[in-house]
This record gives structure tokens, sequence and C-alpha cells, in this order.
């Protein structure tokens, strides 16, 4: 079989890809990458609160992926194995170095009162990082990017009900903090 074009990599499927690039495609995995990163970014971001923590860990996360494909069982979407190895990229370095207090610049709060909006994003930053690192990465993926629990519990390497008890407790935690209980 000949190898793709560029243009036909774009139509393969993430599995396609992984498996051409186990086959020594040069390119199969950086259209893996340029499908994944923007999201990979964005979960890391918002679990590390830090841009070079997060840029980091993506950066470390992806290269691990690139060289351990051989490791992907195929019993979950590339995706969630992905994600799985960026969590765990993110979480090494995040247990390593602790981030700065510095806040990201993600939007949380509607943008036509920037006033209010800033206030609220500071305010819902500020309870997030004050909440333990379990949660925080639990809430990132449930609540902020809409990841289904049983993914979420994969990517994290735990249990659908660890899932479940660090969200409540970690939006208990939130409400609270917030002042809204």
């Amino acid at each position: 079989m000949a190898a793709p074009s560029a243009a036909e990599l774009t139509e393969l499927t993430d599995r396609e890809l992984l498996s051409l690039h186990c086959a020594g495609d040069e390119r199969a995995f950086g259209e893996l990458f340029r499908r994944h990163r923007d999201r990979m970014w964005a979960v890391a971001l918002r679990t590390t609160r830090d841009p070079d923590l997060a840029a980091d860990a993506v950066q470390d996360g992806f290269i691990s992926a690139f060289r351990r494909a051989e490791s992907f069982r195929g019993d979950s979407a590339v995706t969630t194995w992905l994600h799985r190895i960026i969590v765990n990229a993110f979480l090494d370095r995040l247990r390593r170095q602790r981030p700065t207090s510095q806040l990201p610049e993600y939007e949380l709060a509607d943008r036509h009162d920037d006033h209010s909006s800033t206030e609220v994003r500071l305010d819902v930053e500020e309870a997030l990082a004050r909440l333990p690192e379990g949660q925080r990465a639990a809430l990132v993926l449930v609540d902020m990017h809409g990841m289904p629990v049983a993914e979420a519990a994969e990517i994290l390497g735990v249990a659908e009900g660890t899932i479940k008890s660090r969200c409540h407790r970690g939006r208990a935690t939130l409400a609270e903090l917030l002042g809204l209980d």
C-alpha cells in the first residue's frame, strides 16, 4: 500500500493515523498532534493554571505518546489515550513544581460586562486554585470540558466513583468558597 498523501492523512481516523505512525509513516503523528493539540493545551492550562507549565506538560505528553505509540492497546479512543498521557505528564510536573499564583487568561464569564466578567473569572479561578489537585483535575475535565465521567476516570487512572466524588466535593467546596452555599 502506498503512503497516503497529505490530503488523505486528514481523512484518516485517529486509530489509522496511530497505526501508520507505528508502521513508520513520519507524517501520521503530526496529523494527530495537529488535531488534538488545542484541546490538550486547554485541559493542561485549566488544570495547571500556568501557561509555561501547561506548555511543558503538553510537549512532554506528546513526546511520550510519540515514543510509546505501540503501547496503545485499542481499549479506548486514541483521544482518551492521548488525554491520559498528557494529564499524567502535567500531573507529574505539577507535583514536582507547584505553579505560581498567576492566573491564566481564559474566560469563564460573559464577555459583554468586562468588569463583572473579570471579577467572576478571578473569583472562580482563585477558588479553583484552592481545590486539591484531584478535585481540580476532575472538575476541569468533567465540568469545563464536558467529558463523560467514564472517560475522565480512564484519563486520570481512577474509578468512575472517584471522579464522581471528587466532582461532588469540588463543587461543594467551590460553592462554599464563592459564597453560593
